[in-house]
């Protein structure tokens, strides 16, 4: 006991020597925009634009892969930009970097009328031998402060090698991640003519290559100042097409495969996340506003994890706080950033440069990042941000009951909006269907066996939805509104939920009464009945999910079983086909 003790008090000193303390806005004026202390009046534009067709559109046309390419070129010249690397330089060096990068903001702020707010948030934190650091922000107000709220675009500028804080190493970091950066400031740019009635943040973190540092000092601040955060838009490692030797699962095909048409939206957990809601409703707005007359299509991929196998990123300090949090990244990945023997991908090494000079002029022209592709998510971030930014009120709740081939939804709406979307989900990681409700009731086809999963939405007079609400699951009823044997079964073990794109699948199970029991498992087997994996699972009332990350490449039929006490409850078969 003695020694557990002494372990405990170990790891809370050590805890205390990393905490982070001071967290504070440098400009007051940015703080009290984020808590909804100010008159919008003083930030309006001399034309007001809030038409959402008109600011897609113009989101689409106005960011330029010209300017993104400007500001990597200008991020690669500052040499490393390691947390722990000089601040106090003109020229190179984290500090030199975080000015240049307010200038920006600035210098948007001056070209749209001063609406943007452009701040620090100064955190102190022993990292990499430096006590003093800060994210930046530009902050862009909204029109509504009687329900405030902030919807945060961001990516992180710091960038290493091998050795978290080798600052001598020269780390370019252009994949990874002066490409999320560079984002982050074409969305500043483009975004500020526009109205919307929640503000935005465009956020620029530090800190992330050492633990996230700088999105756990921003999560913690509005966390203790009661800032309404609904949404954060997370942009790392987003410009880069070609896949390396290695890259952390789920994975790209294999070395120098190229990829320019398709981003991965990582985000936390499943059934009635609103993480991978938030993800879901990315893609909706997406193939609704900008598919229709996108010159180059993209496949927006919702990914069953979090993030890639045993990594991270700057969302996932928000979600830890409960704040609504995911990642984009892009589909191909130069590397694993493992950095061990035998190790030839650039990610987190100084080879992760702007690209190679082919005819020997002295000039980069075969670029690693390609500009038209980050131009494409960027533009997916944007309007997917400003639909947000409408803070359309959700359902308060709803009712959905399937009778065979036909399911009725009722919904409950204090704010009477009248029209509402309505978002089916049987099989996969995203919607099946999204129908358009007038009324609060209505009566949509549905698959009659399986689990059908429901969520709803609010739309406003311009048709655009809001944020979808809680997922539910169908309830199965007679048609006397009985409800049958099948929803009263004890436990229901439902069909496995891919992506065909994923090395991932979630195995969900539905508890209408925990039972007495010891031990409980999701064994995988192969057909011959040999065991592949063991996921040891708590049973809880109502929905449990685990997720099975089975590899990039994974072919074939298999066997999941739900066993409780050595006693198979129930099993189904899965496909892979990845």
């Amino acid at each position: 006991m003695k020694k557990i003790a002494a372990l405990v008090l170990f790891v809370a000193f050590v805890s205390a020597l990393r905490g982070q303390t001071n967290i504070l806005c440098t400009n007051p004026l940015a703080e009290q925009v984020m808590l909804g202390n100010y008159d919008p009046a003083q930030y309006a534009a001399d034309v007001v634009i809030t038409d959402p067709a008109i600011i897609s559109s113009g989101i689409a046309s106005g960011v330029s892969p010209d300017s993104l390419k400007s500001y990597i070129i200008r991020l690669s010249q500052f040499g490393t930009r390691n947390t722990g690397s000089d601040t106090l330089s003109n020229t190179s060096g984290y500090g030199a970097a975080r000015r240049w990068t307010v200038q920006q903001f600035q210098q948007f702020s001056a070209e749209h009328e001063d609406r943007l707010i452009v701040s620090y948030l100064q955190f102190d934190q022993d990292i990499c031998g430096i006590g003093r650091h800060a994210n930046v922000l530009a902050i862009l107000p909204g029109t509504d402060t009687v329900n405030p709220g902030i919807i945060l675009i961001e990516g992180h500028m710091d960038s290493r090698c091998a050795v978290l804080c080798d600052v001598n190493c020269t780390a370019e970091g252009v994949e990874d991640n002066a490409s999320g950066t560079a984002l982050v400031l074409e969305l500043a740019r483009v975004m500020s003519p526009y109205t919307f009635a929640n503000t935005l943040v465009f956020c620029i973190t530090t800190g992330e290559e050492q633990g996230l540092l700088g999105a756990e000092a921003m999560a913690q601040y509005i966390q203790n100042k009661g800032i309404t955060l609904r949404a954060v838009l997370n942009n790392d490692v987003i410009g880069g097409v070609i896949c390396g030797q290695t890259s952390s699962p789920p994975s790209c095909p294999g070395l120098n495969d190229v990829d320019s048409t398709s981003v991965r939206l990582f985000s936390a957990l499943s059934f009635n996340s609103p993480h991978k809601q938030l993800a879901r409703y990315i893609k909706l707005q997406y193939k609704e506003n900008i598919l229709p007359t996108a010159a180059v299509p993209m496949n927006v991929r919702i990914m069953a994890p979090e993030d890639r196998t045993g990594r991270g990123g700057d969302h996932i300090p928000f979600r830890e706080k409960g704040f609504t949090a995911m990642r984009f990244t892009a589909a191909n990945e130069h590397g694993d950033a493992s950095n061990g023997p035998g190790y030839t991908d650039r990610q987190h090494t100084s080879s992760d440069v702007l690209g190679v000079d082919t005819d020997g002029d002295g000039s980069v022209d075969s670029f690693f990042v390609q500009f038209n592709y980050l131009a494409r998510n960027a533009v997916i971030n944007g309007n997917a941000a400003a639909m947000i930014a409408r803070a359309i009120p959700r359902p308060a709740d709803f009712t959905a009951f399937r009778t065979g081939t036909q399911l009725t939804v009722s919904i409950t709406d204090p704010a009477a909006l009248g029209q509402y979307r309505v978002a089916l989900r049987t099989a996969t990681n995203d919607w099946d269907t999204v129908f358009t409700l007038a009324g609060n009731t209505g009566v949509f086809p549905c698959n009659p066996t399986g689990a059908v999963i429901v969520s709803v939405a609010g739309v406003d007079a311009q048709g655009i939805e809001s944020l979808f609400g809680n997922e539910k699951l169908a309830t199965n009823v007679s048609a006397t509104g009985t409800p049958l044997d099948e929803s009263s079964a004890p436990i229901r073990l439902f069909q496995n939920r891919p992506n065909p794109f994923d090395e991932a699948t979630w195995i969900s199970f539905w508890v209408n009464e925990v039972p007495k029991y010891q031990k409980a498992w999701v064994q995988i087997s192969d057909l011959q009945g040999k065991e592949i994996a063991r996921l040891p699972v708590v049973l809880q009332q109502g929905m449990n999910e685990t997720l099975y990350t089975h590899g990039y490449g994974v072919y074939g039929y298999f066997t999941y079983s739900l066993i409780i006490d050595g006693q198979i409850v129930d099993s189904r078969q899965m496909v892979f086909a990845n």
